[in-house]
């Protein structure tokens, strides 16, 4: 097997696994309790939260722990929203971002708040005078995410916090891909919030952190207990925070080596699909791009067909985001990037990691250029196109 998804979910690593295991069976007590049993719990999950707080400049105590990408998206933007409602009730986002982000705007537009939608350029960009364009007296929260899910894409985070900073506004943003890909501070970036998830940087599922600048004032999401300082109630998932932990300390530690290779494989594979397959495009900035990321749309080619027969030569890709594959409906990202429904059907998104290879690319190459034509050759638009334009 090929994999080549790691943007929908990356291997837990060794090191991750083998940190997580005595904290099943051996450590196991609830870190709420007062015995030495409970705290040992305690006091690893107080060696994660620095770990993860020193790899983003902050500081320990504004890094809390959550179920995920989706929880920490959710809470940043809806509590903010019911915290700060008596300022304004206008939200800026951008098309493009994860759907934990836009169907959070959505479900506030029907409490009353507005939310603005920045456009994006053709490789996913947005652009900062539109930003500043957008904001009005009564805007409480700017979320734009780091870098795109889908298309790689990575926004202009600093001059974004910058300008956030400026007018008195709140900057959240969703991190999930970038962070362990590329360098985060907070403070540089002026992020006053930021949402991460375990499972992208080959940690475990189902835990993630929502970083919260001190002094912002938003509520707790979950009511009941008084864990994450009474601002996450619920018994803390401590082998999921722990592997969390373990997993951001080999981010970062091989960040520049691994982020090395992983960009050479990308431009390779680029190059060998740009210059050998006809009538493809490549999505997303070609220099501002996360390290791992490789997405083509193919013209008259339906990427479910092409997902089906690259898994069957033991591929494993994708069409876009894993959150919304079984959907019929093309991507909105690539939608947003000015992509025709056709175009946008026959995308794939290959998202590498350090383990991959040079030969495994070249044989992925190799079958999927052999797919497209086999799939073009079953195409009346292709054969069209052929008769009207010749190959």
């Amino acid at each position: 097997m090929i994999y080549l998804d790691n943007a929908a979910t990356t291997k837990a690593a060794p090191e991750v696994v083998e940190a997580m295991l005595p904290y099943f069976t051996e450590h196991y007590g609830n870190p709420s309790t007062i015995y030495s049993l409970g705290n040992e719990s305690k006091k690893a999950i107080s060696q994660a939260r620095k770990t993860i707080a020193d790899a983003l400049g902050a500081k320990a105590e504004e890094i809390y722990f959550t179920a995920g990408g989706s929880e920490s998206d959710n809470w940043a933007i809806k509590a903010t929203a019911e915290a700060y409602e008596g300022k304004g009730r206008h939200i800026i986002t951008t098309k493009i971002e994860h759907h934990a982000v836009l169907h959070t705007c959505q479900y506030l537009e029907k409490k009353g708040f507005e939310v603005t939608y920045l456009d994006v350029d053709e490789n996913g960009l947005i652009d900062l005078e539109e930003l500043k364009a957008a904001i009005r007296p009564d805007t409480i929260l700017i979320s734009v995410m780091f870098a795109n899910n889908e298309i790689g894409t990575i926004e202009p985070i600093a001059q974004i916090g910058q300008i956030a900073r400026e007018h008195g506004i709140l900057f959240h943003t969703d991190a999930v891909q970038a962070f362990g890909q590329v360098p985060i501070q907070v403070d540089e970036l002026k992020i006053d919030m930021l949402s991460s998830s375990a499972h992208k940087l080959n940690g475990p599922k189902g835990v993630g952190f929502l970083y919260i600048r001190k002094g912002v004032k938003i509520r707790s999401f979950v009511h009941g207990g008084a864990q994450e300082r009474s601002r996450r109630a619920g018994t803390e998932n401590v082998p999921g925070i722990v592997g969390f932990g373990a997993a951001v300390e080999r981010a970062i530690r091989t960040m520049e080596e691994r982020t090395k290779k992983e960009i050479e494989l990308r431009d390779y594979l680029i190059h060998r699909i740009e210059t050998e397959i006809d009538h493809c495009r490549l999505n997303g900035d070609r220099v501002k791009r996360l390290p791992n990321n490789v997405n083509f749309s193919f013209l008259f080619i339906e990427g479910e067909s092409m997902l089906i027969m690259l898994d069957m030569k033991g591929i494993c890709a994708s069409s876009g985001s894993a959150c919304t594959s079984g959907s019929l409906d093309p991507s909105h990202v690539l939608l947003a990037i000015g992509l025709k429904h056709e175009q946008a059907h026959g995308s794939l998104r290959m998202t590498l990691s350090e383990e991959n290879t040079k030969e495994e690319l070249d044989y992925v190459v190799e079958n999927l250029k052999a797919i497209v034509e086999r799939l073009r050759s079953m195409s009346p638009l292709y054969e069209d196109f052929v008769k009207k334009n010749g190959k």
